[in-house]
């Protein structure tokens, strides 16, 4: 055998092992890669369901706090306080409103709009203007054990605790609080 034939061979061999060898390896970094994609995406796709809730605004009721087509992140919690803006579920739809009062708490509305818990004048600098709004319950109104007295920023239009169509909401229909505005970017926000 002559050696100096086999030796083009040769390198043309190892050339094409060392070519199905990274073959092989770029196959394995693309399925590796693959594979950390969908579990990240598994895992934020939990947290966004189990945890922190993503929500789009529709509607007006929360102006100017919150305007239409605006993106908010929530916090699973039912602890909620006077003032937190929370979300809750009402005939299969899940609401923004503003915690006003809580269980046994006895809340005022005036004609013109001032809202009184516990005979103490609410400080509102996030509603544009005062109104009674759509309101069918009587004042003094208490607030039940264990429920919430919630009402929208929009007091005009909102329809809210102030109406029996909604009334105040339980422990059970809360989803969480507002916890983050980050659409659009350029009002990104902790609420």
């Amino acid at each position: 055998m002559n050696n100096s034939t086999n030796l083009p061979n040769v390198k043309i061999i190892e050339t094409e092992l060392k070519r199905e060898r990274n073959k092989i390896k770029f196959r394995k970094i693309i399925k590796n890669t693959i594979y950390s994609l969908i579990v990240v995406a598994a895992i934020a796709a939990l947290i966004a369901t189990l945890v922190l809730p993503v929500l789009q605004i529709s509607g007006t009721s929360m102006e100017p706090t919150l305007n239409n087509s605006e993106i908010v992140i929530l916090l699973k919690s039912n602890n909620l306080k006077r003032g937190d803006l929370c979300a809750f579920s009402y005939s299969n739809k899940i609401l923004i409103k503003r915690v006003i009062g809580l269980g046994n708490d006895v809340i005022v509305i005036d004609d013109d709009g001032n809202v009184f818990v516990n005979d103490t004048l609410l400080n509102e600098p996030y509603i544009n203007e005062k109104a009674l709004g759509e309101c069918d319950i009587e004042f003094p109104f208490t607030v039940p054990e264990n429920e919430y007295f919630l009402m929208g920023d929009q007091r005009l239009t909102s329809v809210d605790s102030r109406s029996t169509v909604i009334g105040c909401i339980n422990g059970e229909q809360i989803v969480g609080k507002l916890f983050l505005k980050i659409w659009p970017l350029s009002e990104l926000s902790i609420l």
